[in-house]
């Protein structure tokens, strides 16, 4: 197979991170909804199985319920109407803490609590001791009902239980909800995630890049992959099934966005440049089919390849705290301490390849910089927080420490960024 470019060899598949694959299975479980409706459901048909078992289960199970069909029917009414009062409340109070954390913080952490499985199992064990009780209710029968009382004593039993369950997951909910309006958690929780996702797209060994001497021939552009009707942020590129895809058609994949832009629809993703060896008949209408999706396009943006949406993420945090509205300097130096971890991390390890392939070329993409995330961490930073005595000073102790501790090849990023921040604060 051929070169669309030089032959100095590129960048090699492995150091790029491959992704995780979505199953079905995993697609399934990513909506808010998802969990909340599995307990549901889950519930429902329990209500309806359990009351035919009772009978038989009821003697080999303790301390069952033993009153009589008024008694399972005023407890089952109680716990219905209590658990739907409660759930409401459950709601309200995650719609205002959605509210604060979004004007205090950034909208784009909203994502971040309604993706936490507490919220979830919250409401969904809530909503399900309300549908259960209802379910089971219309199984109990007075003397007077025909076909003789009949009260599920079991099923009665459970309700009580999830009721006791849902007292715990409310317990679980407060504590949860507390801890997640703290500023020191949100930052922390960011940073944390910031930190994962740079230690597992970055490398720790040099690449060979030759990007730089890479040139697409004249002419030898056969194709070019648009969003077709999509449109929103790239949240990941398929590196390796794009270069599998590239390999298996003798092409070279250049990719003609980075992760974290902003796309239209119909706005070009990739170029197929043709090779050497690249056949004449080749379906290229299969090949913009097969390699479209692997470009992955969403409303918001992701931690998942996206490493300067978790820095633009703290930095917003900071840039709203230096705001005249609210003014607190304390937290715009939290964020800084996060943001060191993250650049401390960043310095020490080297840059992607630009140009990917085992053997020859086979992708070109546009990864983000180290130099990049820099600029973006001190900035704007450096911009809102010059009036303060703290940020100034924090900013030079971490630009400090990254000196001593990074990589020759990013001391010039670093020099850049230290004048930037120098001419932002005077």
């Amino acid at each position: 197979m051929g070169s669309a470019g030089s032959a100095s060899r590129p960048g090699t598949l492995t150091d790029i991170p491959d992704l995780p694959r979505d199953t079905t299975w995993t697609r399934l479980w990513q909506p808010f909804w998802a969990v909340p409706t599995a307990i549901v459901v889950s519930a429902f048909v329990l209500g309806l199985v359990l009351p035919a078992l009772d009978s038989a289960l009821a003697e080999l199970v303790p301390f069952v319920f033993e009153g009589g069909p008024d008694g399972a029917r005023s407890l089952l009414s109680t716990i219905a109407s209590a658990m739907i009062s409660v759930t409401g409340l459950v709601f309200s109070i995650t719609m205002v803490v959605l509210q604060l954390a979004s004007s205090q913080f950034t909208p784009r952490i909203l994502g971040t609590f309604l993706q936490s499985r507490t919220t979830q199992v919250t409401l969904g064990v809530f909503t399900a001791s309300f549908v259960y009780a209802l379910t089971v209710l219309r199984s109990v029968r007075g003397d007077f009902e025909g076909g003789g009382a009949f009260v599920p004593q079991l099923s009665v039993t459970v309700a009580f239980v999830l009721v006791a369950a849902s007292v715990a997951m409310f317990i679980a909910f407060i504590h949860h909800i507390t801890r997640s309006i703290q500023v020191t958690h949100v930052v922390g929780d960011l940073g944390n995630e910031t930190v994962l996702l740079v230690r597992r797209l970055f490398p720790e060994r040099p690449t060979s890049d030759h990007g730089s001497a890479w040139e697409a021939r004249a002419g030898w552009a056969l194709r070019r992959v648009d969003s077709g009707d999509r449109a929103g942020h790239v949240t990941s590129l398929d590196h390796h099934r794009l270069a599998a895809v590239a390999d298996d058609h003798d092409v070279v994949m250049e990719s003609l966005v980075s992760v974290g832009d902003f796309v239209v629809e119909g706005q070009p993703l990739l170029t197929i440049h043709r090779t050497a060896g690249t056949a004449m008949d080749v379906d290229l209408d299969a090949l913009a089919g097969a390699a479209g999706p692997l470009v992955r396009i969403d409303r918001s943006r992701t931690l998942e390849q996206d490493a300067a949406f978790g820095v633009r993420q703290l930095v917003d945090v900071a840039e709203r705290a230096l705001s005249p509205g609210i003014n607190d300097p304390t937290t715009a130096v939290q964020v800084l301490d996060q943001l060191h971890r993250v650049l401390r991390e960043l310095v020490t390890r080297h840059d992607l390849p630009r140009v990917v392939g085992d053997r020859t070329v086979l992708l070109v993409h546009r990864p983000q910089r180290v130099a990049d995330l820099l600029r973006l961490a001190v900035e704007e930073i450096a911009h809102y927080g010059q009036d303060s005595l703290q940020v100034p000073r924090r900013l030079e102790a971490l630009l400090d420490d990254l000196d001593q501790v990074a990589l020759p090849t990013h001391h010039a990023a670093l020099r850049e960024v230290r004048a930037l921040a120098l001419v932002e604060s005077h």
